[in-house]
């Protein structure tokens, strides 16, 4: 039965990776677009316990603007992303949002900040990052913050604890894309990084988040494929007590 549900899980994953087009790709940075103004940036972290990472963000656009969900691992990366929105897009990045205090989150804030793009996070996100020595957000939200993007609305929600503390979705309503970041899992993923989680919470956040948006229909994690709502249901079984 395990052999089953594992082969199921990576034959979905598949299926629903095989529908992103890759639209740009270097050795440091990797964006695939899962909607029609929705992408997903991917870039690389060296880490001590799971070797080297690709971490997920996303960035939405419409009219000429884009916001950043989660910064690539460093500043140099994160200065050829918004490049090639100015470039290929012709979008002017309008806001940047950190999902949480992790550096696969905010490694590269610093380059934001140097364009005078404005950066938003949960406010405990930005006192964990100030206690871990990091560059802050310059603008901090309580439970939910709506932001948009041309004519279209971003939402930035604290459903509740699970990877970390402060962990933030964001959904973008218009494609029913949601960013689930490190609080969701990709099918078949392992649970990961536990050193700030709350893993008696997660499993609860996780029916919660899926009460609160019902809708969605593109599910974005942390690491690893994006796929749909199933992915949040495998994530509340992985935490489940």
């Amino acid at each position: 039965m395990k052999f089953i549900t594992a082969f199921l899980c990576l034959a979905l994953s598949f299926t629903l990776s095989a529908q992103s087009k890759t639209v740009y790709e270097t050795k440091t940075l990797k964006i695939e677009q899962i909607a029609p103004n929705s992408f997903v940036h991917v870039s690389y972290l060296q880490t001590q316990d799971f070797g080297y990472v690709a971490c997920n963000g996303i960035l939405v656009i419409d009219r000429n603007e884009a916001i950043v969900f989660d910064t690539p691992t460093n500043d140099q990366v994160s200065e050829e992303l918004i490049d090639w929105l100015k470039t290929e897009k012709q979008a002017e990045v309008k806001a940047l949002v950190v999902t949480h205090f992790h550096v696969d989150c905010l490694g590269g804030i610093s380059a934001f900040h140097s364009r005078g793009i404005p950066s938003y996070a949960n406010h405990l996100t930005i006192t964990l990052a100030g206690k871990n020595n990091r560059e802050l957000p310059k603008n901090g939200f309580s439970k939910s913050l709506k932001l948009t993007v041309g004519k279209k609305k971003v939402i930035n929600t604290f459903i509740g604890e699970g990877h970390t503390k402060d962990n933030i979705v964001g959904y973008f309503p218009s494609e029913k894309v949601l960013f689930g970041g490190c609080l969701v899992k990709s099918l078949g993923a392992s649970k990961g990084n536990l050193e700030d989680a709350n893993e008696l919470a997660w499993s609860q956040t996780m029916r919660d988040l899926k009460k609160a948006i019902p809708e969605v229909k593109i599910v974005v994690p942390g690491h690893g494929q994006t796929g749909n709502a199933e992915l949040l249901d495998y994530t509340e079984q992985l935490f489940k007590p």
